[in-house]
Parts: C-alpha cells; structure tokens; sequence
C-alpha cells in the first residue's frame, strides 16, 4: 500500500429520494434541487463573508498547527495509563464518534503493550452518579490523567465532575496532583481559565470563534485523540480535502451544500421533519449520535435571523444496521411517510469474517455457509434500502470507501458545513442555542448560583 492510498473521497448517491425511485409525492424533482441555486449561492456569500471575517471558525481549523498538542501527546503516552475527559455535549461526543471510528475496537480491554504505549481514553460525558462515581473507583489516579473541557467553565455538568476530581486527587495525590489536570478552555476568560493561572495547570484552548458542537477538530477533539493514539494529522488532511470540494457555491457540485439541500426540501416540500442516521457499521454508531447534536442544537428554532416566529428544524434519530432492522426498520418501512433515512456505508471494512462452511444439510442455514459477514451486511444494507425504495420511503447513502481518519475527516466537516448551510436555507442562527441556555438558567437558579435568586424564585411560585 503506498503511503497515500488512504487519501480516497466519500461519496453522496441520492439517487432515492428522487421521485423515479419514489414517486412524486415522496420523491424530489431534479428541479426542485435547481429551484435552491439562487438562494444557495446566497447562503455561499454569507458564509463566505463569515469565514473572511473570521466570526466562525470551524471552517479553518485544519489549518491550525498541532505541533504543542502532539508533543504533549508524546509525554502522555509516557506517563499515564488512562486519559480521561470531563466534558458533556461538544466536548465529549465528537470525541467519542471519531475514537470509536478510527481506533481500535475494545483498545481499553488491550495490554498497554497492544495499545502501542497510548492510555486508555475514557469519555465522562455524563454526570450519573453510579456512572462516574464507579469510573473513578476503577482508576488510578496516579496513573491517569484528566481532561477537563468547557469553552465557558460555566458547565455545570463539567465543572461538577471537574470539583469531584480535583478534591480527589488533592487528598490522595497532596501536592503532586497539578500533572493529572489538563484544562481546555478559552485562552483569556472563564473560571476555567482563572484556575488554570492560579494553579499553573497545563491548558489548551478553545478558538473564541468556534462553537462547542463545532469543536471536534481543534483541541476539543484533537487532544483527547492524539492522546489516545489517532493520527490527527489524517483528520485534518480529511477535513482539508473536503472544504477543497466545498468551495463551490453551486449546491450539485458542493457535497455539503447538496446534503443539507436534499434534508431541507425533504422537510419542506416533502413533509419529511425526520431524518435517521443509520450506518452499517457499529464503529459509526457515535457519529449518529454526534451528528444528532449538531443537527437538532443547530436547526431546532423558535425564531429566523429576523425575529419571526418559525418553530422550525428536523428531527434527527439514530439507528444501527444491521440492529435496527429488527426494531426500527418495521417503522419506516410501514409507518408514517415522515422521515428520510440517510444510510453511513463502509464499502471496505479492515477486517474479513468467513462463515465456516458447515451445516450443509440444513437448508435454513446452509445458504450462509462459505460466505461472510462483509458480504451479509453488504446484502443486508442492500435490502433495507430496497424495501425502503419499494414502500416510497426517501433515502440516501454517503458512502466511506473505508473508514479511516481521511475518510472521517471529510465526513465530519460536510456535516457541519452542511448544518451551517441548513441555518441559512431555514434562515435561523446556526450558531445559538437559546432552548439550552433555558434549560441551564433553570439549574443555575435551582442549585442556588449567584445571581439567579429571582429566576428561583419564579420558579418556585410555578410550583405551588
């Protein structure tokens, strides 16, 4: 294999959401998606203009230099056994959906040795007690080093996690503790940032201009990552390579343009406000669960730029082939005519199971001998898709020739393109989150947070 027969382009067949495969109640009209050409090239110009600007940043972070967090990598890889992040939301699920796509299955149940010398890497993105509580039971805090990351420091989830451990490791540790800390958060404001110069603790940043769910690909993402042994390097190739393919302003030829073109006519024109995520392929199962963030945080509005009421935005839902066929599949084949399904295929997996030829003389299973697991799981793709097709059910795949770093790279910067373009073509803020910060002004003023006594206090008189 020469050294860059990993550098291949994924792939956008929506052949099936057209109306020749679904008919013209379902199905989209090739002029439909010309329809968006003038609005598209808009979207392009305000994005553009936002790029140049520099108001948002993830759309540059693959030229970012990563050379402070590789060597710090390099100095973990020495030091620890396990690398531990305290993030919720942004700060954990990217993480999460490009370690577990690229790394290797089940590396936390493998030898040091095996792992290569990285530490195990452990994702903390909840703050269930018996969860986190027996995770920290598990781990020795000599030997583990924890990543605390919140752009603000003013997560409760976090923070509250982020307490508990530093009152840990200053009892059991006394005063060799601040080597177990490595903070990520902005570069000048923040409780986060004051602690870190009041401790001295090692700290990386998170760019100003760049939002939590849009954060996988700088330190947010990248630290944890290297760390546990990912090539970061091949990420940013990835994410390079298809902001090369997106400059276009033309929605057919722009991979993300064309993703969120194809989502958004669905919703509007077909009545599709459903979109489920379905890869056929455990190992990106977290991005659904990622992209289900970005997605649904991002288009999920009260109100356009310009103040109108508008309630608007997809619902996104995860699935997993081939798991889902036998839970979910009955729904979209046969329910409602409310969603698309957009398919993840793998067209090349890293590994080949053969099914012993055994059991020849029962016929209901003697049709699987001699095959594989690759060659069922491709027929099993193919047959959801074409009992969808039959039952005019809009879908689509993006095809991985593998999954590697390049691949998701690419994979992960057309999602959030794409979900930035969506914000323009439903003329809402891609960039808030006000239903969030609600939901977080009510913690505040329940645990007592300065400032939040009359927010209690409403609160409270609801109640009686």
């Amino acid at each position: 294999m020469g050294k860059d027969d990993y550098k291949r382009d994924i792939a956008i067949d929506y052949s099936n959401v057209m109306e020749r495969a679904v008919g013209p109640e379902h199905g989209l009209r090739a002029g439909e998606l010309e329809s968006l050409a003038a609005k598209g090239k808009e979207i392009h110009k305000w994005l553009s203009g936002l790029k140049e600007k520099k108001e948002i940043g993830f759309f540059n972070l693959h030229e970012a230099d990563t050379l402070k967090i590789k060597k710090y990598a390099a100095r973990v890889r020495e030091r620890y056994e396990n690398f531990v992040v305290l993030g919720i939301g942004g700060s954990a699920l990217g993480t999460t959906a490009i370690n577990n796509a690229v790394n290797r299955n089940y590396a936390n149940l493998l030898t040091k040795r095996k792992r290569n010398g990285y530490p195990r890497l452990f994702v903390a993105d909840n703050i269930d007690p018996d969860h986190f509580g027996e995770l920290l039971s598990m781990l020795d805090p000599k030997k583990t080093l924890f990543n605390v990351i919140s752009k603000s420091g003013a997560t409760a989830e976090t923070m509250s996690q982020f307490m508990v451990v530093f009152d840990m490791l200053n009892k059991k540790l006394k005063g060799k503790w601040k080597k177990k800390i490595v903070v990520t958060t902005d570069p000048a404001k923040g409780i986060l940032r004051e602690i870190v110069n009041e401790f001295k603790l090692d700290s990386f940043e998170v760019p100003p201009n760049v939002g939590g769910r849009f954060s996988a690909m700088s330190a947010v993402g990248l630290l944890p990552l290297a760390c546990a042994g990912v090539n970061i390097d091949r990420l940013l190739e990835g994410q390079a390579r298809m902001a090369e393919r997106a400059q276009s302003d033309d929605i057919l030829k722009n991979p993300a343009y064309l993703f969120s073109s194809i989502m958004y006519l669905a919703d509007t024109a077909k009545k599709k406000p459903m979109t489920v995520m379905m890869p056929y392929s455990s190992r990106l199962y977290g991005m659904s669960d990622w992209f289900a963030q970005l997605w649904a945080e991002s288009l999920g509005k009260a109100r356009t730029r310009g103040g109108n009421a508008v309630h608007t935005g997809q619902t996104p839902i995860k699935a997993l082939g081939v798991t889902d066929q036998h839970s979910q599949v009955q729904l979209y084949v046969e329910g409602p005519f409310d969603k698309t399904v957009v398919f993840l295929e793998v067209e090349k997996f890293h590994s080949e199971v053969k099914i012993p030829a055994i059991f020849k003389d029962k016929p209901d299973v003697s049709y699987l001998a001699g095959s594989s697991l690759n060659e069922l799981i491709s027929v099993e793709l193919q047959g959801t898709k074409y009992a969808l097709t039959e039952h005019q059910r809009p879908n689509l795949t993006i095809k991985l020739p593998e999954i590697n770093e390049y691949t998701v790279g690419q994979l992960i910067y057309m999602f959030e393109l794409a979900t930035a373009f969506s914000g323009g073509l439903y003329d809402v803020n891609p960039f808030d989150q006000p239903g969030v910060e609600f939901g977080k002004n009510f913690a505040y003023a329940m645990m007592g947070k300065d400032g939040y006594a009359a927010l209690k206090a409403e609160i409270e008189s609801k109640r009686k």
